[in-house]
């Protein structure tokens, strides 16, 4: 098995950066953290892919629409997906493939996930069961389709392949969270991050296979919170703020170019210090 070597290390650093000619799936790329990694792709010369499942196609579309006019007309299209549906997320990869990637894939971001808090003893078994069906499920067969399309690219390249995937768990992953009550949830990033992990090893030959584990993030999923808890996660933080979404962007481009080529099975945590006291 070899890692494949960056083409050109030599170059100058910011071209180690530069997505241009790839093109790249962000799953729930309509709202929140996944929108800002679009952008991000998008912004550094990739044609993005965004996939949604409760978001409206027309909104959806306008989201892509309003992403590819800020980059010079670039491609941006949107899917509707189910990323518990195998046969869906099959599907959708392949039609991205032929649509926007020219029968080639490079970059796949599994963003895709739900957040619940209940007492574990009181947990319901159709949601728990719910919660890993997305948030662990859902990204695997995003990442097994991704895999598929880049070992057929690594074949007939006849060479190491280059594609990049990454997983957006969370720092629920590495601690548990407080006052709030979310075994499920922590469970499912922790898996995750461990899935990323056993990927990077078996897929070398064609993938890089990292995770990012995000803090506090301002972002709906934040919004629904009690004052009383954001309060308090304000308090654990070092950095004593939350961070922007659009902070977010810039990591994913990195793991997503030639700029981190000899980085795999990593977890990125981008917290503010939150993990560290």
């Amino acid at each position: 098995m070899v890692l494949a070597p960056h083409s050109n290390p030599e170059a100058p650093v910011l071209a180690h950066f530069s997505l241009a000619g790839k093109t790249a799936i962000v799953t729930g790329g309509c709202r929140g953290i996944g929108l800002e990694v679009a952008r991000g792709l998008c912004e550094a010369g990739a044609k993005v892919a965004i996939t949604y499942s409760s978001t409206s196609p027309s909104e959806a579309d306008d989201i892509a629409a309003q992403i590819s006019s800020a980059n010079d007309g670039r491609q941006v299209k949107a899917y509707k997906c189910n990323v518990r549906s195998i046969a869906d997320v099959d599907a959708v990869v392949e039609k991205v493939v032929q649509e926007l990637g020219d029968g080639r894939l490079d970059i796949m971001v599994a963003n895709a996930g739900v957040s619940k808090h209940t007492p574990a003893i009181d947990y319901p078994e159709d949601q728990f069961r719910e919660m890993f069906d997305i948030n662990v499920n859902g990204a695997f067969w995003a990442a097994k389709a991704a895999a598929r399309v880049f070992e057929r690219q690594a074949k007939a390249d006849g060479a190491p392949f280059r594609g990049s995937i990454i997983f957006t768990a969370s720092v629920s992953a590495t601690l548990v969270n407080i006052p709030q009550k979310q075994a499920a949830y922590n469970s499912s990033k922790a898996a995750l991050v461990h899935l990323s992990k056993s990927l990077a090893v078996e897929w070398v030959d064609f993938a890089r296979v990292n995770s990012i584990s995000p803090g506090f993030i301002e972002t709906e999923m934040l919004d629904i919170h009690p004052q009383e808890w954001r309060k308090v996660w304000n308090e654990m933080i070092p950095g004593h703020r939350f961070c922007k979404p659009a902070e977010l962007k810039g990591i994913y481009v990195f793991l997503a170019s030639d700029a981190s080529s000899y980085m795999t099975g990593a977890d990125l945590i981008i917290d503010g210090g939150y993990t560290l006291p």
